[in-house]
């Protein structure tokens, strides 16, 4: 009797250990791991000016960089800590899925099929770039409409919504084309500047950087025809809260701040502002200076301070890369604050 009861405990230890440890691995997140190691694996394209470039120096540059240093900064407290890891659009999801990266900052359209979990069963952050698709020509092709390409060969990117969307939209009115389908957008572009196809078709923000490197940009123009929405945003892997989370309130912390007037510049000066002033409790709570806003999503309570230190507001990371005096200029549009009509705007930090 004694030796039953001796092996039904145990049997009911080890039950409850294995629970312990399924719990455990259940409740564990990629954050955690991303601190241990003290640095931040951030998938990017490295092929896109404006977005996300490896420039001659061997450095990244662009606003897609700007969001992985972003999070670098909240997250361990520096921004240089970031390992980019360079994909193309067919590489991007698996790299996720399989712990390759911590999380996607690559120019991604946020859309139903990826964000759920019976499809690619990511986690977006909030949109950094509302984008549309868009079509590129030759100036003296005499294309001057979506209809014009009738019976035409269009360069497109392989396994994207690019290659989906042009798809829809031609066979909505029944247009008949040629699909010629590459890997990557520099070879799309290779295609397209080669008269492998009458044009070549991405997001219209991607055919602007595109042709900002083409020996003349002033040969090629970008049709009117908007073939979609593209909500561009980061991403990480489905079911980690903890991630998302915090990637989520730092995306908004950027816009937040922006909304505020807070800016690199002036950062230092605004937290002493709040330090100084007990009254001042809004302030007091986004700066980390009172309260534990930081901590509800395991960051530290003044990571917002961090951030911007680092890289500035959401305008000034707009404003540095697609700017009116950068190499891509992209007015912003939709991508002005909520109250300058656009659509960016940040839920208050409470």
């Amino acid at each position: 009797m004694k030796i039953k009861k001796f092996f039904s405990g145990m049997m009911t230890l080890s039950i409850l250990l294995t629970g312990c440890a399924s719990t455990g691995e259940r409740n564990a997140s990629r954050l955690q791991l991303i601190k241990k190691r003290n640095s931040l694996i951030c998938g990017v394209s490295g092929k896109i000016p404006g977005f996300s470039f490896l420039e001659t120096d061997g450095t990244y540059q662009g606003l897609d960089i700007d969001i992985c240093k972003a999070f670098a900064a909240a997250f361990i407290g520096d921004s240089k800590r970031v390992q980019y890891r360079p994909l193309t659009a067919a590489e991007r999801f698996t790299a996720v899925r399989t712990g390759e990266i911590d999380l996607l900052s690559r120019n991604t359209t946020f859309n139903l099929s990826r964000d759920s979990i019976g499809g690619n069963g990511l986690t977006f952050a909030p949109v950094i770039f509302h984008d549309g698709q868009g079509l590129m020509v030759k100036r003296n092709s005499r294309i001057n409409t979506i209809e014009s390409l009738a019976n035409k060969s269009i360069c497109v990117g392989s396994g994207t919504t690019t290659e989906q969307n042009i798809n829809d939209a031609f066979e909505a009115i029944s247009l008949p084309y040629t699909p010629i389908k590459y890997q990557d957008l520099n070879q799309v572009v290779a295609g397209y500047l080669q008269g492998r196809c009458s044009a070549m078709t991405s997001d219209r923000s991607q055919l602007a950087a595109a042709r900002s490197g083409f020996p003349k940009p002033e040969d090629h123009i970008i049709l009117n025809d908007i073939l979609s929405k593209e909500p561009l945003a980061p991403a990480s892997s489905g079911g980690d809260q903890k991630l998302s989370d915090a990637m989520r309130w730092v995306i908004f912390s950027l816009i937040s701040a922006e909304e505020q007037g807070i800016t690199k510049g002036n950062i230092k000066e605004k937290l002493q502002i709040a330090q100084n002033n007990p009254q001042m409790k809004s302030l007091r709570r986004f700066l980390g200076v009172e309260g534990d806003l930081g901590e509800k999503i395991g960051l530290a309570n003044d990571f917002v301070v961090k951030v911007i230190s680092s890289t500035g507001n959401y305008g000034e990371i707009y404003n540095r890369h697609l700017g009116i005096n950068s190499e891509v200029p992209i007015p912003r549009g939709l991508n002005k604050l909520y109250n300058k009509g656009g659509v960016q705007i940040a839920p208050p930090f409470k």
